[in-house]
Parts: structure tokens; sequence; C-alpha cells
């Protein structure tokens, strides 16, 4: 079988300092599209783990909330090891465009009144849900990213 090289598990994640928006990879498509993709790291790997309701909610929250802050949004999806989302964008968009966006979508988590698409229709395990828990990550997250880049 042929080496594949995945993009992550190149990345030591025992020398990462959480939390990080990095764009970790960019593909030029066959009609010469880009495709950006970013690692928006929560929280330290290996020493903590969001608990999966308070992730898979704030999954549905974002969804909405980073596609109105920024354009061309193909997917955010919360990263297996669930200590934070991958981010993939059609164009080259730079880190600072993501934390100001991230940002802005994470203050929106923070106020949500409900999560999005929670019912057995639009949901395949809507019961492990919480908004609580997505927005007290959120409230962290906003603090701990403020300070980083906003410094």
């Amino acid at each position: 079988m042929k080496d594949i090289v995945v993009e992550s598990f190149t990345m030591d994640h025992t020398k990462v300092e959480a939390p990080f928006v990095r764009k970790c990879g960019q593909i030029i498509t066959p009609k010469k599209d880009m495709i950006t993709k970013f690692d928006l790291r929560f929280v330290q790997p290996n020493k903590t783990a969001i608990p999966t309701a308070a992730l898979h909610g704030m999954e549905h929250l974002m969804a909405g909330f980073i596609r109105s802050e920024i354009a061309d949004v193909v997917d955010i999806s919360p990263m297996g090891c669930r200590t934070g989302f991958y981010l993939i964008l059609i164009g080259d968009v730079t880190e600072d465009e993501v934390v100001k966006a991230l940002i802005n979508a994470l203050e929106k988590v923070t106020m949500a009144e409900e999560i999005p698409a929670a019912n057995p229709v639009q949901c395949g395990n809507y019961r492990d849900l919480s908004l609580f828990g997505a927005q007290e990550y959120a409230k962290d997250l906003l603090k701990a990213f403020k300070n980083k880049y906003q410094a």
C-alpha cells in the first residue's frame, strides 16, 4: 500500500499550545479553485477533551454562526479527539480572518437560546446535545482567543 500522509498526524500534539487557529492545508482543484483547511484547536490535546454533548451542541450552533461571519464555508466539523474543529473554506483565507470570524461566532453561541436542528428529523443523535455545555466552553474560549489574538 502506498504511504498516505495525513497532515494532522504529522503535527506533534505534545508541543502545541491551545487555543489556536492554524492554516493546516490548501489544495487547488482541477478547476483551479483553492480549498483551505484550518485547525481550530479549542483545548489542549492529551490534557482535556470537550464532553460529547457540549461539542455536539457547539457543532450545531457553529454550523450557522460561522457561515454568517465568513464566506464560502464548505464545512465545520468536530475533531474525533474532541479538542477542536476543522474548518474548510473555498478561497485563500488568512488565519486573522478566521480568528475574527471565530470570535464573532463564539459570541453568538454564548447568546443562543436554543440549539438548531435538535430533533430526530434533522439530527442523528439529537438527545446528546448540551446548550449549557456549548455556551460554557464558548465563554472560556472567547476569553482565551481574545487574550491570545487581540492582546
